[in-house]
């Protein structure tokens, strides 16, 4: 892609607030001046909003500060005024009902915050999952010039001389002490070693995941994706991002001129070389939506089907995000996939070229991490998007994270109405269920959670752990963690609480998984089938009020990237005025 750059200099859109002697504009200018800032700061030069989800209830984002600092410095350099502006910040460590909830509402403050304040770029500081994409989706419905810097992963924990990959090993120790092969005391020993460092999961997780997607698209500088967040290299992102918006300001280069449908193809073909997280499938839907970028599950499909995983990181390999770095990072997966074919070399990136050349000369520091393609863990690393009568909108399921061994299996459905029945059911004895049963989870999705939480992975029964199986089929309409695993089918659609097939499978059905053949059936008659659908009707009422409301009242599907129907679309850069 070719970027012709704007001329400079121009007016920019903060003079709307400073320029001149009217009374609006001393207004502007003097309250601003209180923080003693000289008058020179508002002749014109680009006003720099980094927008910092910092938190101390968002523990991977709670070094944010430092790093707002260090982008601060490179603004000035560049001759810019920065301003740090807080964001909603949404944790998935600790948000109720679930984080997901809460993407769209961040996204909605985020667009507001811009749109209604006198910025002419915005530098978005990242790092729990949600708050990568929610920012991204705010900046770009807003359109002004915007890059990213994630906060980076916490560093290697380690425990009894093993590797311990944040949430990874939560799932792993946990099934270890139903299975008796843990106790419970060492179990709390191992927390120690979970969270060793600031940072965001060690793991190939949603936000490591996230921050690789948007380098993929190419709105991050070259390599953020995998700098360990207190390694002194990740504040030296952040000071030289802060010289680069305030060029991107003069040239005007926006989320619209590189978040093209050619970016979002090299982004879905690194998550599945990376063997990256289910949940980039619904982020990057979402992203996509707001910039009017026709992306769709089949895309996802298509276009990862051919790719491996080389990415030897948990929960689908060995290592972590700290060996993943000194391997080489995201630049030496990206030109794997130029070198394969695989990469629109031309995609246009925040550094106003195209993203192979930032790669073409990169090297490879450790092929155990960043395997050889005829090594890779799977050749097909692509999301799996299923269909059938069961998920006529459609499925997914990761294949670099999941056993072969039941990638084509036909089992008897053992349901659990919601996440509290499965709770209240699953360690008890008397439970019909073993390792040939398919596990099947209902009303989790967007609207029946509400909020589609990380329950798809469900914990398996203590009498099947006990004999020593460790993965089994799960399908449910939730999300999973990036940092789980196993063979769990996610985010069928239509979701049970808006009446989908899902609602109405039985405890005893027989269900089939064809991971090949993209199939995911009930084996009942058609006719009972739909005779079960005219006969459902809603379990629980709706939220009487509130943001709780207004999400389920607007909140689409899965398939659809579980944004709200009224944020989808291109709205630009309009300026809120304001008179006093």
């Amino acid at each position: 892609m070719t970027f012709k750059p704007a001329r400079w200099p121009r007016k920019l859109r903060s003079q709307e607030w400073f320029a001149g002697t009217s009374k609006d504009a001393i207004y502007h200018r003097s309250w601003m001046k209180n923080q003693g800032l000289p008058a020179d700061l508002f002749d014109g030069r680009p006003v720099i909003g980094i927008l910092n989800t910092f938190s101390e209830l968002n523990p991977c984002n709670a070094h944010l500060n430092d790093l707002a600092e260090r982008v601060k410095h490179g603004v000035y350099e560049a001759g810019g005024l920065p301003v740090i502006v807080p964001v909603f910040s949404v944790s998935e460590s600790g948000f109720r009902p679930t984080a997901m909830m809460f993407r769209n509402l961040a996204a909605m403050a985020v667009e507001e915050t811009i749109r209604g304040q006198q910025m002419d770029g915005v530098v978005c500081l990242v790092g729990c999952d949600k708050t990568t994409p929610s920012l991204l989706m705010g900046a770009a419905s807003c359109d002004l010039p915007t890059i990213m810097v994630s906060g980076g992963p916490m560093l290697n924990g380690y425990f009894k001389g093993e590797r311990v990959g944040s949430g990874t090993h939560l799932w792993k120790f946990s099934e270890a002490v139903k299975a008796g092969e843990m106790t419970a005391a060492e179990f709390v020993e191992a927390e120690a070693s979970m969270s060793r460092s600031a940072g965001a999961c060690n793991t190939m997780g949603t936000a490591s995941t996230m921050a690789s997607m948007v380098e993929a698209l190419g709105m991050t500088l070259s390599g953020n994706a995998a700098i360990p967040a207190v390694d002194s290299r990740r504040r030296v992102m952040a000071h030289l991002t802060g010289r680069r918006i305030v060029q991107m300001v003069k040239d005007d280069l926006k989320p619209s001129d590189i978040l093209t449908r050619e970016a979002f193809r090299n982004a879905v073909r690194t998550n599945a070389a990376i063997g990256g997280s289910t949940n980039a499938v619904i982020h990057l839907l979402a992203i996509a939506g707001r910039v009017g970028i026709d992306l769709s599950l089949d895309d996802w499909d298509a276009w990862g089907r051919d790719v491996p995983t080389i990415v030897n990181l948990m929960p689908s390999g060995k290592y972590l995000m700290e060996e993943f770095f000194y391997a080489g990072g995201l630049p030496v997966v990206l030109k794997r996939l130029g070198e394969a074919g695989l990469l629109h070399k031309g995609a246009l990136t925040v550094s106003g070229g195209p993203i192979w050349e930032e790669v073409r000369e990169v090297q490879n520091h450790n092929e155990d991490v960043i395997l050889p393609a005829d090594e890779a863990l799977t050749q097909s690393g692509g999301i799996v998007v299923l269909r059938g009568n069961l998920a006529p909108d459609g499925a997914v399921l990761k294949p670099s994270a999941a056993s072969a061994h039941l990638m084509q299996h036909r089992g008897r459905a053992v349901v659990f109405e919601d996440i509290d029945d499965y709770k209240a059911r699953i360690e008890d004895e008397a439970l019909e269920i073993d390792e040939t049963c398919v596990m099947v989870l209902k009303n989790c999705g967007p609207r029946g959670y509400p909020g589609m939480a990380e329950v798809g992975n469900m914990g398996l029964p203590p009498k099947v752990l006990r004999k020593g199986i460790t993965d089994m089929v799960r399908i449910s309409d939730a999300r999973m963690s990036g940092t789980a695993y196993g063979t769990v089918v996610l985010h069928t659609s239509p979701e049970a609480a808006r009446g989908g097939p899902l609602a109405v499978v039985r405890t005893g059905d027989l269900i089939e998984l064809d991971v090949a053949g993209r199939r995911l059936h009930l084996d009942i008659p058609d006719a009972e089938l739909q005779a079960r659908l005219a006969a459902w009707t809603p379990g629980v009422a709706p939220p009487a009020s509130g943001y709780a409301k207004l999400y389920h009242d607007h909140v689409e599907g899965a398939d659809k990237a579980a944004d709200m129907d009224f944020l989808v679309g291109c709205r630009g850069n309009a300026v809120a005025r304001e008179s006093h």
